[in-house]
Formats: C-alpha cells, sequence, structure tokens
C-alpha cells in the first residue's frame, strides 16, 4: 500500500532526505508516531524518527548540510543524531536491535535491519514504517498488521507480551497512556502479560514513569488509564496511597462510599472543566487522607475527621517520592487539599462573616479553582440532590462575592507594614513586629476592625500598649 505523501506539509523535507540518502547509497524511512497519527489524521507531532540501514549518523550529517548547514546533534552512544529544522525536529537512526539484562531497561544495541528495528517497536501501531527510498516512496512497511490494529482500535504488542513488557517495563505505563489518550483497548494477551510484569515497574526511573502518568492524567477521561493502572496492580506499586482509598467497610448496618471510585469520579468531573495538570491532581488526591483517619464512631458512624489536613501534609511526601516539582506546583496541591471541604462548611444562613473572609484569605487567587474542585466532588447520581449541591454553592460563591467586595481580603496585604509599624515605635526588627502584624490580619479577618490604614494604625498603637510600647 503506498501513502499519497504530495499534500504532506513536510513532503519536500522528506524529498530532500530521499534525495540525500538516494546520493549516500543510503535507505531511509519515516517510523513510529509520526506514521500512526498521520494514518489516524491527528494532528502531526513535531519529531519525526528517520531509520537507514546504514548509519543514521551518517545520514543526519548530510541532510544537514543540504538544509543548509545547519546544527547536528550526535549522540553516539545510542547511534543516533538529531537536527533542528524550522518547528522540526528530526531524529535518524540507524536500524538496530536489542537485547536487554534483567535488571535495566536500556538495551544491548547492535546493528539490524529494518525488520529488527520495527520488531522493538512497543506496539504494532508504532512498527509502522514509511519508505522514503526512490524506487517505492511513499510505501507502507506493515509487517505486524500494525493498520489494521489501528482501525480496529486494538494496541497488540509486535512480539510476544510478557517479553516485551519485561525488557522495557515503561512500555506498561506507555500501553496504558495510549489506551486513555487514544481510547484504544488493550488486548487480551497483553492486558495480561502486563500484570504478569507489574513488579518489573520498579527498575523504571519514577521520572520517566510521571512522564506517561501525567499525560494520563491530561487525558480527555483519566479514569480509563487510571482503572487500568488499578486492574494491573501499577496503581498500587507507584501510589499506594490511592489505592489504600479502596474498598467498603460496614459496622453496626453502617457503611461509607469507596473514596477510591469516588476519586476516580471527581478526576473526571473535574477533567470536564480544567485543562490544569495540578488542579487535577489536586482532585486526585483531595482524599488520600481518608484512608489513614478513618474510624467508627458510635451513634456517630464512619468519621475523616481532618483527612484534609492530613492529606495536604502527605502530599509533600508523595510529591518527593514520585519526584514531581517540590515548588510552587506542589504548594498549589497542598493548599488545594487542605481546602478542598471549607466552602461545603459555609453552606449555611447563619455562616459568619468572619468564615467567609477566612476562607478569602487562605484561598487567595485560587478560589475559583477551589470552587472548581468542590463542584466536581459531588458525585451523587441523585438529579435533585444535584441540583440542591449545585445552588448552595452559587449561595456561597454569591455570599463571599459580597464580603469581598465590602472588605477586599483576597490577595489580603497588611495595611500597616512591618517598616511602618518600626517607624511608629522606634523599633528594630523583632518578635513585636509579627506579633502585631498578626494581630492586624486576625482583627480584620474577624471584621473588629475594616481593612483600612487609618482603623489599622490605631488598633497597633493599642495593641503596642499591652506589649508595653509606647509611640
Amino acid at each position: 500500500m503506498k501513502i499519497n505523501l504530495t499534500q504532506n506539509k513536510n513532503f519536500k523535507l522528506f524529498k530532500i532526505i530521499s534525495k540525500v540518502a538516494q546520493e549516500n547509497n543510503q535507505t531511509v524511512y519515516i517510523v513510529g508516531g509520526y506514521v500512526r497519527d498521520l494514518l489516524m489524521q491527528r494532528k502531526a507531532p513535531t519529531d519525526i524518527d528517520f531509520v537507514t540501514d546504514q548509519s543514521g549518523i551518517e545520514l543526519a550529517k548530510a541532510v544537514g548540510k543540504e538544509l543548509g548547514d545547519l546544527k547536528v546533534s550526535v549522540f553516539k552512544t545510542y547511534g543516533t543524531a538529531m537536527i533542528k529544522y524550522q518547528d522540526l525536529d528530526l531524529e535518524f537512526v540507524g536500524a538496530r536491535k536489542e537485547s536487554y539484562s534483567e535488571d535495566s531497561r536500556k538495551p544491548a544495541v547492535e546493528t539490524g535491519t529494518l525488520e529488527d528495528d520495527q520488531k522493538r517497536r512497543d506496539f504494532t501501531v508504532n512498527a509502522l514504517a514509511i519508505s522514503l527510498n526512490e524506487e517505492n516512496f511513499g510505501e507502507l512497511i506493515d509487517p505486524f498488521n500494525g493498520r489494521e490494529d489501528m482501525q480496529n482500535k486494538i494496541l497488540r504488542t509486535p512480539l510476544e507480551p510478557a517479553q516485551t513488557y519485561s525488557d522495557d517495563p515503561l512500555r506498561m505505563m506507555r500501553a496504558i497512556r495510549f489506551a486513555s489518550v487514544l481510547h484504544f483497548e488493550i488486548e487480551k494477551n497483553s492486558l495480561e502479560a502486563i500484570k504478569q510484569e507489574a513488579e518489573r515497574i520498579k527498575i523504571v526511573s519514577m521520572e520517566r514513569i510521571m512522564v506517561e502518568f501525567n499525560k494520563i492524567m491530561l487525558s480527555e477521561k483519566p479514569s480509563v488509564g487510571l482503572k487500568l493502572m488499578e486492574e494491573t496492580t501499577l496503581l498500587e506499586k507507584i501510589i499506594p496511597e490511592l489505592t489504600a482509598l479502596k474498598g467498603i467497610e460496614e459496622v453496626e448496618g453502617q457503611t461509607h462510599k469507596d473514596n477510591f471510585w469516588h476519586t476516580l469520579e471527581v478526576v473526571d468531573n473535574i477533567s470536564k472543566n480544567t485543562d490544569s495538570l495540578w488542579l487535577r491532581w489536586a482532585a486526585l488526591l483531595h482524599d488520600i487522607g481518608k484512608a489513614p483517619t478513618k474510624k467508627f464512631v458510635e451513634k456517630i458512624g464512619w468519621t475523616f475527621h481532618g483527612h484534609e489536613f492530613l492529606g495536604s501534609k502527605m502530599v509533600k511526601n508523595l510529591f518527593t517520592r514520585l519526584k514531581l516539582p517540590l515548588g510552587p506546583d506542589m504548594k498549589y496541591v497542598q493548599k488545594m487539599v487542605k481546602l478542598s471541604s471549607r466552602p461545603i462548611a459555609l453552606i449555611d444562613d447563619g455562616t459568619s462573616d468572619s468564615a467567609l473572609r477566612r476562607l478569602l484569605f487562605d484561598a487567595g487567587e485560587d478560589l475559583e479553582d477551589l470552587f472548581t474542585l468542590c463542584k466536581a466532588d459531588i458525585t451523587t447520581k441523585n438529579a435533585s440532590k444535584q441540583e440542591k449541591f449545585k445552588k448552595n454553592f452559587e449561595y456561597v460563591a454569591k455570599k463571599i462575592k459580597e464580603v469581598e467586595e465590602k472588605d477586599q481580603v483576597r490577595n489580603f496585604q497588611p495595611p500597616i507594614s512591618g517598616e511602618e509599624i518600626m517607624e511608629l515605635f522606634n523599633l528594630k526588627p523583632g518578635r513585636e513586629i509579627g506579633i502585631l502584624k498578626e494581630k492586624v490580619k486576625e482583627a480584620i479577618l474577624e471584621g473588629i476592625i475594616a481593612n483600612d490604614k487609618d482603623e489599622a494604625r490605631n488598633f497597633v498603637i493599642k495593641e503596642a500598649k499591652l506589649l508595653g510600647l509606647e509611640v
């Protein structure tokens, strides 16, 4: 079968590469994800992989020269070379075959043929190649029926699946990621092989695992991938804090919901309303404190007292172990987890303005994200209950807006600074300054004084006297 490349936006580039290969007595093929996405009519990726039966490095150097003496980055260890051309990353590699040791996913590589190279690919849909050789330009080379699998939306490995996953266990995560992102089904034997080889995931670096995991999290419906990870036991090996939420217990006829499956619903719900990776992570982790805080109390039932606070503390250890960023992104997730139940507690006519001011102060610029999370947390299938919860949130949002317009405490900045307090009492930096600033903040949040410079100054003078300070 021939693929018509004449309408492809990179057609001219492909013809140049074909000509250079011909002049240098080399073969050349487009392989991998670019071919897959081209056939699936998906948006073309910006990285294109080329395989030659000879030297990928030599071919890259010749192509770089032809394209205008472009810089060629050479990676001798792997026999690969890369060229940045316009908005594309072009990678050239010599066809190779691989063999693996038990304790590493890094293969021993030796020279091979195009067929060898296609065999080492993870899935049949990624083992497709398009010839750029003059004699059969555009011919699709598909030794494992990858095009048929693509049409049937099946993920299958070119070779025996257990060996494929054992050799490179990251392929297990890639299988689940493709299932989640491309809406493919993992072929039955392949899925069983992932269960069988799941323990091997431990030899893969956490950074590489998280690249795949985050792509699952950013997919249209993350629960597809998360359910497959749970089914294959990969999830409990990577994030046991989540699988610890599984199960329903009953005491004295009282049960609680299965917080694991609830969490997956929350992640799907929030994914309809945000593309933010870290807000989706907040949804994934919002209940992780429930497993360690679960307790049955007579006459009350099941409680999870303080689970938000404990959950927010668990986030740092979890992010550290998963090699996720420990800066602002982690702190944002911590904040979302910690505040995840606060708006619900304010659904009451008797809620004080001070409670609303405190939520505004604590949430700051992330208040809208917090409400998005809280709405996603509504997983009841009862339509009237859903409508009631929705109206309750609208009511709280309206009350908060009124308080915000009146008191201006979102992204709160004290109306009197530490420098002004030091000048007022002729003080040097010390604990008294911090005490007075904290008292001003509390007085504003409690509604004792307005968020006003003159009121704050008078309040500080009064409080300072109690500390033995005079103007």
